[in-house]
């Protein structure tokens, strides 16, 4: 039956289904995962309970529309995109229904995510034991799916044994209720006929699946059809984790959970080379580890750049790590397997890690690895596809020695890493998908690299599942009999092969519905681009392409992260990072969104996006948010009229001077009862904010008085000279904290001056898309700034926002060797502190018994890092709260129309419960619209870190 989109739709709402979408915006973000294909959904479906995943499933049925279920869409295989009905769980089946600390068991929705369910578990003593790199985000219903297993499988097992019972619907509509042997006894009622013929299937093929199927731990490819054998107690629910959704639609799991270790330690080991590494792995089970993970230094190094050295805590000798994790009853039980991982591993060099910070920036490392390796050796896009084989443990090391040389056949390299006590590999690889030929380019290599595993006596996936990409595959490791039976157990459960089409048996190309070579370049040259993009070969669509889809911007923020504020406020796929990213690249590849850069789907996903910048640090892949939305505004307002704040408030500098000319009168003007409620929203701001208050002597005229203005060329002489940069905020709003700034510098034994001539960062106008006024604004202000770096002396900024922009927008606004030269040149306060600290010229004051609850701006977080900060609060002895997140007013977002809320949400998140849980506390907050934020929402003042240093 033939049924158009409009009518799907229709359909869909008719059979009671609350949240159905079938608009382009939609339509687009859900043709991808984390995978390398596109395969557009008709309509995507965000069902609230089990009655509304049925109903989508019965219109399936009567229209011959097929339906794919999805979790967070963080598969890399391509099994969450389908070409029918998508069913997204995430989005309201996410809740922990029960913890039962007895039976220690837990019942979830299939959308709950990972670490939602180890949240609840621990309040019990408790975790669920599979933890997959993507924790944070993934959930149990796409677990399930692909028989997840993550870091400590070697502890714990795949997730098929740690599922007790399921609820599933199936293709025909009915409801079965499955008890795996890891609940109890084996049993799938609902469907007595389907039982009868699995059994007769099993049971005509017993000595094919005894002998080809269930032969090592992370054999996943195919059905896991040896869990049917009689010997196994013919357990059809622990058969079904794994069949990524072809069989059964999960609606609710219970998992076996089990008890949080008493104690843990990690043992870093190094190795001559990977290979070495590969040999030794598998000797670690014996030795009582939970986890053996391996990278080597290309991995280490990415890191090291992306993120600065301070990313990488030191590592024994070698080119290539094992990280291991053993466990105790308590520390010295942890520490004496430890001891004895070091003494029975033959490697160049071992260190017992024991300081947590250390722990957890190598174990991130480790888990940021998918993103990481999204770029290769030779700094190229590289690929998931064939990222995921596993052979048996002991054959690791020949693995890697052969993969390197079939690769090198290819002219292909990636950044290996890995579960390698388990023997499975993952890697990205930079094969050409971009030019001529690239489907048969990428079979070729696929086809080879499964050969290599197969004659390993190995499986093509080792967790991530076959998908789209290796499915094709699968009868170059499995005899004809094999998928034969894989396409009758389909068939037994699906008739109609309704559920989740071309993934396992009748699969697509592994070829087929590539997504990146439909992508165009978009450059400078061509199309007329504001921004360089240095690092993607100035291509703007290369830029988008570094999205790939694993999803970290969904998943809760941290301490030590940002992004992403939005997602985080709504819970909406279009107010995430990749949502906003998938988006752009429909737009700009020809797909669902075919407005170009003023249709409204690209404004709507780009609308509440903060322009935070916490991406470009947070995101494994490097993806920049905000760069993209200030592309383009520019792109679609220019020489167009623009929204009212754009003016308003991308202009603030310019009217911020001329009313710094009369403060008292525009203050007593703004401060008029009623003057908010009719004014602000003509200017495109929310009246609900109130206005700063102009200084009455500006930080420039102050520092003029004070005899501190001089040449920027004329530093010679000086004693440690360091040149302020005068930002709008500092200068109209805070003198404040420029004066405390030039008290603390002398104080650290710097010369502060500030240069007289004047320039602006262009931040303001770079947020609104004003880009030609904003390299203009950035020009001046680098020929400004010129002759102080040319002479080495520091430019220090107050303004984060400010600060980045210099950092991080001038080169890449404006295209001269100035530019870069003065970008390298500017510094922060805090970076300057201690380097005088580290030199013995100063003293970081007492702070003991100071409480600080800091909140970081995220441009000082995303392209300063706010480590020097960090470590100088660290001397001081305050008792320091780091927050992450946004403060939600992020510059000129906060304070637009139609932006109240969120902003106000985004502050819920972790900087307004911060405050309420420490009312004596100091609130640390350099930026302005941090402070502002602060002032709004509650009745406390922040101040920036000058001030602290120097009260």
């Amino acid at each position: 039956m033939s049924v158009s989109l409009d009518d799907l739709g229709a359909e869909l709402r008719r059979a009671g289904i609350a949240d159905v979408r079938t608009d382009p915006l939609s339509i687009g973000m859900y043709a991808a995962d984390a995978s390398i294909y596109r395969v557009p959904p008709r309509a995507v479906v965000l069902p609230r309970d089990t009655d509304e995943v049925a109903a989508a499933l019965a219109v399936a049925r009567s229209t011959g529309v097929p339906l794919t279920a999805r979790g967070a869409g963080t598969s890399c295989a391509g099994n969450a995109i389908g070409p029918g009905i998508v069913v997204d769980t995430s989005r309201h089946l996410g809740r922990v229904l029960e913890v039962d600390p007895e039976s220690r068991t837990a019942l979830v929705e299939p959308g709950t995510v990972h670490a939602t369910l180890q949240a609840s578990a621990r309040q019990h003593g408790l975790r669920f034991g599979p933890d997959p790199s993507s924790h944070t985000r993934c959930v149990i219903g796409g677990m399930i799916g692909n028989n997840a297993c993550g870091n400590r499988a070697l502890g714990y097992g795949r997730t098929s044994d740690n599922i007790a019972a399921m609820s599933l619907l199936l293709a025909d509509g009915r409801a079965v209720e499955t008890t795996t042997g890891v609940g109890g006894t084996p049993s799938l009622t609902g469907a007595d006929d389907l039982v009868s013929r699995l059994t007769a299937l099993t049971d005509d093929h017993l000595a094919t699946i005894r002998t080809e199927l269930g032969r090592f731990g992370r054999q996943v490819s195919g059905y896991a059809l040896e869990h049917l054998l009689p010997e196994h107690g013919r357990d059809v629910g622990r058969m079904l984790v794994g069949s990524e959704g072809t069989l059964a639609v999960v609606t609710q799991a219970r998992v076996r959970l089990v008890t949080d270790p008493s104690a843990t330690c990690l043992v870093a080991l190094g190795f001559e080379d990977i290979y070495a590494a590969g040999d030794v792995a598998h000797l670690l089970r014996g030795l009582g580890a939970v986890a053996a993970e391996g990278i080597d230094r290309r991995i280490v190094e990415v890191t090291a750049r992306r993120r600065g050295p301070a990313a990488v805590p030191d590592l024994p000798k070698g080119a290539a790590w094992l990280f291991v994790e053993v466990t105790g009853a308590d520390e010295g039980e942890a520490m004496a397997a430890a001891r004895r991982v070091v003494a029975e591993i033959p490697a160049v060099e071992a260190r017992v890690v024991t300081d947590p910070a250390e722990v957890r920036a190598l174990w991130r490392i480790r888990e940021d690895g998918a993103g990481l390796s999204s770029r290769s050796p030779r700094d190229r896009p590289a690929h998931a596809g064939w990222e995921d084989a596993a052979v048996p443990p002991e054959r690791m090391g020949e693995y890697l020695r052969r993969l390197d040389a079939l690769l090198a056949e290819h002219d292909v390299t990636g950044l290996p890493y890995g579960h390698f006590g388990d023997g499975c590999l993952h890697i990205r690889l930079d094969v050409d998908l971009a030019s001529p030929g690239a489907p048969a380019r990428y079979r070729s290599l696929v086809e080879d690299a499964a050969d290599l595993v197969a004659s390993l006596g190995g499986s093509l996936s080792g967790e991530h599942g076959d998908g789209r990409a290796r499915s094709a595959l699968l009868p170059r490791m499995y005899s004809p009999e094999v998928i034969s039976l894989f396409g009758a157990v389909k068939h037994a459960f699906d008739e109609h092969g309704l559920l989740n089409p071309g993934v396992l048996v009748d699969p697509d190309p592994a070829e087929a519905s590539l997504r990146i070579p439909r992508a165009r370049p978009v450059t400078r040259s061509r199309d007329g681009l504001a921004f360089a993009y240095p690092e993607d070969d100035g291509d703007l669509s290369q830029a988008l392409h570094r999205c790939t889809g694993v999803g970290k911007c969904r998943a809760a923020g941290t301490s030590s992260t940002v992004m992403c504020p939005s997602y985080l406020a709504t819970r909406e796929e279009k107010d995430s990072t990749r949502g906003r990213a998938r988006a752009l690249q429909e737009m700009l590849d020809g797909g669902t969104i075919s407005g170009g850069w003023s249709d409204a789907a690209v404004h709507e996903t780009l609308d509440l996006c903060l322009s935070c910048k916490g991406c470009a640090s947070d995101c494994p892949t490097g993806v920049d948010m905000a760069t993209y939305k200030a592309e383009v505004l520019h792109q679609t307002y220019r020489g167009r009229l623009r929204p009212r704040s754009h003016y308003s408030l991308g202009r603030l500098p310019e009217l911020s001077r001329i009313a710094s000319r009369m403060p008292r009168v525009v203050n007593a003007l703004t401060s008029l009862p009623g003057a908010k409620r009719l004014t602000l929203p003509l200017a495109g701001v929310d009246p609900r904010r109130n206005l700063p208050t102009f200084a009455r002597q500006t930080f420039r005229a102050w520092a003029d008085g004070e005899g501190l203005v001089r040449p920027a060329g004329d530093a010679a002489g000086l004693d440690h000279p360091v040149a302020i940069f005068v930002d709008s905020f500092t200068d109209h709003f805070s003198p404040r904290v420029g004066q405390a700034a030039v008290t603390l510098l002398r104080q650290a034994g710097y010369t502060p001056f500030v240069p007289a001539e004047r320039g602006c960062c262009g931040l303001t106008l770079i947020s609104t898309g004003q880009l030609d006024r904003a390299a203009s604004t950035l020009a001046q202000a680098s020929e400004a700034l010129a002759p102080a770096v040319a002479a080495g002396v520091p430019v220090v900024g107050l303004e984060p926002s400010c600060t980045a922009a210099l950092r991080h927008d001038l080169p890449r606004l404006v295209d001269t060797d100035t530019a870069r030269s003065v970008a390298e040149g500017v510094r922060t306060v805090a970076e300057l502190l201690v380097v005088a600290q580290d030199e013995g010229r100063w003293s970081a004051p007492d702070l003991t018994g100071t409480t600080v609850v800091a909140q970081p701006h995220c441009h000082h977080h995303a392209v300063m890092t706010w480590q020097a900060d960090e470590a100088l609060l660290a001397r001081t002895g305050a008792t320091v709260q780091r927050l992450g997140g946004c403060c939600g007013l992020a510059g000129n977002f906060g304070v637009e129309l139609g932006h109240y809320e969120v902003s106000v949400e985004v502050a819920r998140q972790q900087l307004l419960p911060a405050m309420e849980a420490a009312p004596d506390a100091v609130v640390l907050a350099d930026g302005f619209s941090c402070q502002t934020q602060v002032a709004d929402l509650s009745d406390r003042e922040a101040i920036h870190l000058v001030e602290l240093l120097t009260r």
